[in-house]
C-alpha cells in the first residue's frame, strides 16, 4: 500500500502518527504542508520526504529519504524568499502536490491537520482534474472548534470537509462539528492523534506512593492566541498561602510567561523551575509523575496531550473546559474543568486539589484505570493501521 501524507514535517504529532505504522511494510511518503520542513522532527522515520527545493536539514532522521533539489544554504535562502514572494497563497505548492499525486498514484492521501494540510490538499485535488485517491482528513486541536467560528476560515473548512471521503478526530465533539460543516463521508474511529503510550515504560516514571504526597505543580506555559498560562500563574499567586513547600514547574513557557513567573517567584517566595525547550518526553512524563496537580489552559483544543499525560502519571488535572476533556475526566471527581480566562475559578480548583488529599488520590487511581483502557499503544496501533486497510479495501470494492 502506498500512502501520501500531507502534514507538517517538523511536528511531533506527525512523527508519532507515522511512527505507529512502522512495520506494516507500506510505502509511505510525506509532502510538507508548510515550508518549515527544514526542521524535520528527529522522531520522523521510515518515510520519503518530498521537499520543495529548499536546503536539506543539517541532519537526516533515520529512515527519512529526501526527494527534491538540494541547494547550498545561501542559495536556498535566496530562493526561499523569492518563492514566498511570488507565490499567491498556496497556489504553487498546490500545483506541486497535484503533480506528486499524479506521479506517485498513492492508494490513500491523508491530510494531518486542516488549516495547512487540508486547505493545500483541497487545492491540489481541484487542480488535478481527474479522479483523486481516497482522501482522509484528520482534525487537530482547534481546526474546527475555533477556526470554524472565524469568517476567513469557515468556508474553507466547509470545502475541505465536503470534498474529503473520510474524517478522523480525537473528540466526539468534533464529529458533530464536522457534520455541521457538511461532512457526509465516513467517520473513522475516535482516539487520540498522539497515539498511545508504552504503559509499562511510563509506569517506571511515576513517583511511588500516593499522589497527595507530591509537592510540585506542573503548568503548561503557552500564552498566545490560544494558550492562557498567565491565568494559571495568577491563580497560583492567589493560592500562595497554601503553597509553602511546593515548587512550580513550567514547560513550553513563552517569553511573557517567563517574565511573569520570575516576578511570581520573587513576590511569593515559591520556587519556579522552567523546563527548557527540547526537554525529552520521558522527562516531561516524569515531572507529571511527581506533580500533585497539572494545569493546562487554552481557549480551544481537542484532547490535550498534556491532560492525558497527567492522567496517566497520577497528577490531578485542571483543564480548561474548551478542550474535550469532559470525554475523559469527570468534573469535580477525577479533575476540574475551568474557564480559561477566569483566575478566580482556577484558584478555586487549585485550592480544592491542594486541600483534599482523598480527592487527589482517588482521581489518580481512576484516571490510571482510564489510561490503561484507552491509551495503551498496543491497543491504539492496530486501530491506526486499521484505518488504512479499511479505506484501501473500501476503495477496491468501489472499483
Amino acid at each position: 500500500m502506498r500512502v501520501l501524507f500531507v502534514a507538517m514535517a517538523n511536528s511531533i504529532h506527525t512523527a508519532r502518527w507515522v511512527g505507529q505504522l512502522a512495520g506494516q511494510g507500506w510505502d509511505m511518503h510525506l509532502f510538507p504542508s508548510t515550508d518549515s520542513w527544514i526542521d524535520v522532527h528527529p522522531e520522523l522515520s521510515n518515510i520519503t520526504l518530498h521537499h520543495t527545493g529548499f536546503r536539506n536539514p543539517p541532519r537526516s532522521p533515520k529512515g527519512v529519504r529526501f526527494r527534491g533539489v538540494s541547494l547550498a544554504s545561501r542559495v536556498a535562502d535566496a530562493w526561499q524568499r523569492r518563492v514566498r514572494k511570488e507565490e499567491e497563497g498556496i497556489r504553487r505548492r498546490a500545483e506541486r502536490l497535484a503533480r506528486l499525486v499524479a506521479r506517485l498514484a498513492p492508494d490513500i492521501v491523508h491530510s494531518l491537520e486542516i488549516q495547512h494540510a487540508g486547505y493545500l490538499t483541497r487545492e491540489a485535488k481541484q487542480r488535478l482534474g481527474k479522479p483523486f485517491p481516497p482522501w482522509i482528513v484528520t482534525n487537530w486541536g482547534s481546526d474546527i472548534y475555533l477556526y470554524g467560528r472565524l469568517a476567513e476560515h469557515a468556508p474553507k473548512i466547509r470545502e475541505v470537509l465536503s470534498g474529503c471521503d473520510y474524517y478522523s478526530c480525537e473528540c466526539l465533539r468534533d464529529v458533530s462539528l464536522a457534520k455541521s460543516f457538511g461532512f457526509a463521508g465516513t467517520v473513522l474511529p475516535v482516539f487520540p492523534n498522539a497515539g498511545g503510550f508504552d504503559l509499562t515504560e511510563v509506569a517506571c516514571l511515576r513517583q511511588p506512593g500516593p499522589a497527595s504526597a507530591r509537592r510540585a505543580i506542573m503548568l503548561k506555559g503557552y500564552q498566545h492566541w490560544g494558550g492562557r498560562a498567565l491565568t494559571g500563574l495568577r491563580a497560583l499567586e492567589r493560592c500562595a498561602d497554601l503553597l509553602g513547600g511546593y515548587e512550580v514547574w513550567i514547560y513550553s513557557a513563552t517569553p511573557d510567561v517567563t517574565v511573569a513567573a520570575e516576578l511570581f517567584a520573587e513576590s511569593t517566595g515559591i520556587r519556579v523551575t522552567f523546563l527548557p525547550k527540547g526537554t525529552s518526553h520521558p522527562e516531561i512524563l516524569s515531572r507529571h509523575g511527581r506533580a500533585r496537580i497539572s494545569i493546562g489552559l487554552s481557549i480551544s483544543d481537542a484532547i490535550s496531550t498534556s491532560l492525558l499525560e497527567a492522567m496517566m502519571m497520577g497528577s490531578f488535572p485542571i483543564q480548561s473546559w474548551t478542550a474535550c476533556a469532559d470525554e475523559w475526566i469527570g468534573d469535580g471527581r477525577t479533575g476540574f474543568l475551568v474557564p480559561p480566562d477566569d483566575p478566580e475559578a482556577v484558584e478555586a480548583a487549585i485550592r480544592s486539589a491542594l486541600e483534599d488529599d482523598g480527592l487527589v488520590d482517588l482521581a489518580a487511581e481512576e484516571n490510571l484505570r482510564t489510561a490503561t483502557l484507552r491509551l495503551d499503544q498496543e491497543r491504539i496501533r492496530p486501530m491506526a493501521a486499521g484505518i488504512y486497510t479499511r479505506v484501501a479495501a473500501e476503495a477496491g470494492g468501489r472499483r
